[in-house]
């Protein structure tokens, strides 16, 4: 039962043909399967049901492209997991993800009786055409689907079952203080007045309760509230799966080249970055004529190159660190395992431990809400069962008390470093001509980042294949005081704007302590010629 209709099943006139006999037996059976079929398989339903208005062109049957695939992927995988969707997706310009949740929660209304969905956009015109395209749907469903309306205005769309939908407009106010709703579809997040007020006001219009989707879907607009919100579901600090979806990701992205067309260094290397062809090359070149320094906002690759704004400079590029998630090392020379860690209490930041070898990293994990001891029984396990040669504490904050206990265990100093991310650099400043200090990193911490980044530049440096990572990395701006000397930005001016502690990077960081970031450990035994040690790797 939809509304007040029911399935039209047909059934064909009976004869007496031996053939045909069963007939009218199949024939239903196929109406049931094409019944039970629309109900749960969204792709199959929309394809068959719904209408959309292409970018050229007349209405024609909403067929799902690449990226509507890969997040109806990403939001069942969550919802077959948690039972409910909470959802940020970043994105590139018209890729069709607002079509996609709108067919998503239609569907659901149609379907499922006493379900609300709220509309939200960032402006009026905005929101209208949202609920424009959930007027279309019904409008044009095929006869055997199509409910009775209850209500059917500007504003309100309520099915016969008790299901539909109400649209809104993003206020400095906070909208929809008053409203229930068990799906909501905030649109163009990143373009919202006080975009922190909206977002606690809407948590409270949709329960927590097994069923409910709540769906944020925005392009990016420079380091916002909406960047906040990202960067705290990369990192795991909320129950938000973020989803980015590269422009690369629709076909109709694509250019014929001109027959002089010949691809830049820069392009070159977004080629083999981003694996595009010279068609989407082609494309990019177009648009990039057209938008500018806006190409990343508007149509970005990589999440992280989205937020790009004229204000922000990060310290490390993120096609540096891109180039490193595609490394792949095999060679390690037999060094040993050098490991960081980054402690935390039992507030929103992670304790993060990075294992290095060589010229790669190998792994990074992260966990939270750990004390001085289970912090210690972590650290403890990895030397028991990696045997590292090196462990690097940052000894600011938890960590002291992590160092001294692993101490009171028996750790030798050989293996346990303490490093104090606020004290001097290990090696001496640069000279200038005159024989004076000359710039350098103000402190250890822009010592390692310093050795961390040289690596990156010099390539042949396995990252591994983390967006968590990738955006730690990427997060942190940079300085020169007045003496020329390198500050990373500090954890705590990152919380000010809104920026989660970039706490897996600085375990990267901290795996580059030896002297020069190299990759092996230099210590008292440490006496031979590396040529010498490894000797068959050089004839």
């Amino acid at each position: 039962m939809i509304g007040t209709h029911t399935m039209t099943e047909r059934q064909p006139t009976i004869t007496s043909h031996p053939s045909s006999a069963m007939g009218w037996l199949d024939t239903l059976l196929n109406e049931g399967e094409r019944a039970a079929r629309l109900r749960s398989d969204l792709p199959y339903f929309a394809e068959r049901c719904l209408k959309v208005r292409p970018k050229a062109g007349s209405l024609a049957p909403f067929v799902f492209n690449p990226a509507q695939l890969e997040i109806h992927r990403r939001i069942e995988e969550q919802k077959a997991k948690t039972g409910r969707v909470r959802v940020i997706i970043l994105k590139a310009r018209q890729l069709g993800i607002s079509t996609y949740v709108s067919a998503r929660f239609f569907h659901r209304c149609l379907f499922e009786p006493g379900l609300r969905t709220f509309i939200l956009g960032h402006e009026r015109r905005a929101s209208t055409n949202l609920f424009e395209m959930v007027k279309r749907f019904y409008e044009h469903l095929p006869e055997d689907v199509r409910p009775a309306t209850a209500t059917f205005n500007a504003e309100t769309l309520l099915f016969n079952n008790d299901s539909g939908y109400v649209v809104s407009v993003a206020t400095l106010d906070g909208a929809g203080r008053s409203a229930t709703a068990q799906l909501l579809h905030a649109s163009e997040a990143a373009f919202w007045p006080d975009l922190e007020t909206q977002i606690a006001s809407l948590f409270q219009i949709v329960p927590d309760v097994d069923g409910s989707e709540a769906i944020i879907e925005s392009t990016a607009n420079g380091y916002n509230d909406f960047h906040k919100l990202w960067r705290f579901a990369e990192t795991g600090a909320s129950e938000w799966l973020p989803i980015f979806l590269p422009w690369s990701l629709d076909p109709a992205y694509r250019k014929k080249p001109d027959e002089d067309f010949a691809i830049s260094a820069e392009e070159t290397e977004l080629k083999e970055l981003y694996g595009l062809d010279d068609e989407q090359l082609a494309w990019r070149r177009a648009k990039q004529q057209q938008l500018g320094e806006r190409l990343p906002q508007e149509f970005p690759v990589i999440a992280s190159e989205a937020f790009i704004s004229s204000t922000f400079d990060s310290f490390i590029p993120p096609a540096l660190v891109l180039k490193a998630r595609k490394q792949r090392i095999e060679d390690d020379f037999g060094w040993g395992l050098i490991v960081g860690v980054d402690p935390a209490g039992m507030g929103p930041d992670r304790t993060s431990v990075a294992w290095r070898r060589g010229r790669r990293i190998v792994k990074v994990e992260s966990r939270r809400q750990m004390d001085t001891m289970e912090v210690a029984g972590w650290v403890q396990k990895i030397i028991r069962e990696d045997k590292p040669e090196k462990v690097n504490i940052d000894v600011g904050g938890l960590g002291v008390g992590v160092y001294d206990r692993l101490r009171e265990q028996g750790i030798s100093r050989s293996v346990l470093n303490a490093v104090n991310f606020g004290g001097k650099p290990n090696e001496p400043p640069p000279l200038d001509e005159l024989g004076n200090s000359a710039g350098g990193p103000a402190n250890r911490r822009a010592e390692l980042w310093q050795n961390m980044k040289n690596a990156l530049e010099e390539g042949r440096f396995e990252l591994p294949d983390s967006d968590s990572l990738q955006a730690d990395l990427v997060s942190p701006a940079y300085k020169y005081d007045s003496a020329g000397r390198l500050l990373i930005e500090s954890k705590q001016d990152m919380r000010k704007r809104g920026v989660p502690s970039p706490d897996e990077a600085d375990a990267v960081a901290l795996c580059f302590s030896e002297p020069g970031g190299v990759g092996h450990v230099r210590n008292a035994s440490f006496s031979r010629d590396l040529k010498e040690m490894y000797a068959d790797s050089y004839q």
